[in-house]
């Protein structure tokens, strides 16, 4: 299949997909990207994800663009978790389970979406580390910046380190707990908890938490669209987000019409009754969303 990237401005506009603007659309809250170290490289500037992620936010009209942005990695050497910025100053121990940065990666991203009214949530792969611990060090951290929307935890990584290896259950006391610690530092934060299998989250607990489903490896279109409504289901009425455009899946997702992003999320949002995000991730990101400002002509690229 053949997309066509047009520049326009320095900028890469995208063709809006014909016949899929239904009223599904409204109740995309927002719509983006994953940000991770080990995504995509060489990594966009502040520019460039400003316009990849306005981009997809482009496909959903009343979306808000939104990151989620991973700012404390899964460390497997230590089994607790790199963050990507300095050790504060505090006087405070944190221990092995936390390796800080020399230097901060996030902080010229964080300014940007500031004036660009792109929202983020900040995400951790705790690994064995202290999940308050991490909530507090990151916040404490970025809340100076408006965009900042809440806290993410990739429960996947939730006391366990290794690929294929059990993590500990997100229980309904301890999200409520989370979910506190995360208010504490603004009401009007939210807190999400990612996993590809529901099971893995609070059974019960709902308060105003986000639910992310990272699943992938599907046979076709069609197990992908059962697995997600029936994430959806279960969560509902809470908002939940969907991160797809995984690797795994390209086999069939690169053969629906393009835009893909937009086609693949209105056939998500038209089977989801609640408020939902959509999000791309990074490993294919290049694939179908423009990571730079300044292209000088346009290019063509074959999915």
């Amino acid at each position: 299949m053949l997309l066509a990237f047009m520049v326009l401005s320095n900028t890469i506009s995208y063709p809006q997909a014909k016949g899929q603007q239904g009223s599904g659309a409204m109740h995309v809250k927002y719509a983006g990207a994953r940000s991770s170290a080990y995504g995509i490289r060489p990594f966009p500037s502040p520019e460039g994800w400003t316009n990849a992620l306005k981009t997809m936010a482009g496909y959903f009209p009343g979306s808000t663009p939104v990151g989620i942005w991973i700012v404390g990695r899964l460390n497997g050497r230590s089994t607790g978790m790199t963050v990507e910025f300095p050790q504060p100053g505090d006087g405070v121990s944190y221990g092995p389970l936390f390796a800080f940065s020399e230097t901060d990666k996030h902080e010229p991203f964080l300014s940007q979406f500031d004036s660009s009214g792109i929202r983020v949530f900040l995400q951790v792969e705790p690994g064995f580390a202290d999940v308050d611990a991490a909530i507090d060090l990151v916040l404490n951290r970025y809340k100076h910046h408006p965009c900042v929307a809440g806290f993410g935890i990739d429960v996947e990584w939730f006391k366990n380190s290794k690929t294929d290896a059990p993590n500990a259950v997100v229980t309904d006391s301890l999200a409520k707990s989370w979910e506190a610690r995360v208010k504490s530092h603004n009401q009007k934060y939210r807190l999400f908890v990612k996993h590809f299998r529901k099971e893995d989250l609070p059974p019960a607990y709902r308060g105003d938490l986000v639910f992310v489903d990272d699943s992938q490896q599907f046979s076709s279109l069609e197990s992908f669209l059962a697995e997600y409504k029936d994430f959806a289901d279960f969560f509902y009425p809470n908002m939940v987000m969907f991160q797809i455009g995984y690797r795994a899946d390209k086999v069939w997702w690169q053969g629906v019409a393009a835009p893909i992003p937009q086609t693949l999320g209105q056939k998500l949002v038209a089977q989801t009754r609640q408020d939902c995000g959509i999000v791309w991730v990074d490993f294919t990101l290049r694939d179908v969303l423009p990571s730079s400002q300044n292209l000088r002509q346009s290019r063509r690229l074959d999915l």
